[in-house]
């Protein structure tokens, strides 16, 4: 196996599972938190930093100056002087490209990795997404909310927007695409529609199906 997995995922979607089973059938990495540990290990940013920053972006103005920087070479701008949230970025853009090509493939959830991975040549960008009650649903389940969200289904739906909402704008802020356009990503699919287990056979078979044409 020689590709690398990419998943973007609306918050509830189940997408964090889908690719840890996708990475289990295959038997590759997947990153997801774990980033956090590499991005800390290679860039010298202490994980506190790093979690604090993760998946936030900035002011749309400073996204021009990070990415003529990063894209010349830091030229644009010193790397001294970014903000503290550029800098992780690239210390995480960077991360994810050095993974992929030192530890062959792996699953990437979240941060940008299909825009890290551009000029990877085998690469599947996957996009999970589901309607609002059946991420309500999962939500419900998540011991990062306290019991008073968790029971409450009107907060749990704002909780649920909100991070779609960062997400969101972390994603188009740093990639120049749309988080939640088809044209971003080689497969989109509803996990509502089809559950967790028929996602991950989805992606599967489109994993084996680019495996197979190349």
């Amino acid at each position: 196996m020689r590709t690398n997995i990419t998943i973007g995922r609306q918050f509830g979607s189940g997408g964090r599972e889908i690719g840890r089973k996708v990475a289990e059938h295959y038997g590759i990495p997947c990153y997801d938190k774990e980033l956090i540990n590499e991005v800390a290990k290679n860039s010298g940013f202490t994980k506190e930093i790093i979690k604090e920053q993760d998946e936030q972006a900035t002011s749309s103005f400073l996204y021009n100056l990070v990415m003529d920087t990063y894209t010349f070479g830091y030229n644009a701008m010193p790397f001294t002087d970014m903000p503290i949230s550029q800098k992780i970025f690239l210390a995480q853009f960077d991360t994810i490209k050095k993974l992929a090509k030192e530890e062959g493939p792996c699953v990437f959830i979240g941060r940008c990795a299909d825009c890290a991975l551009s000029e990877f040549p085998h690469v599947l960008n996957v996009f999970i997404h589901a309607d609002m009650d059946y991420r309500i649903a999962r939500a419900a389940e998540y011991p990062e909310f306290s019991e008073d969200i968790r029971k409450d289904p009107q907060r749990l739906k704002e909780m649920v927007a909100k991070m779609d909402r960062q997400r969101q704008s972390y994603y188009n802020y740093y990639s120049m695409q749309k988080w939640d356009s088809i044209d971003s990503y080689d497969l989109c699919i509803d996990s509502s529609f089809f559950g967790i287990d028929g996602a991950v056979k989805a992606i599967i078979s489109a994993v084996d199906l680019m495996e197979e044409k190349e």
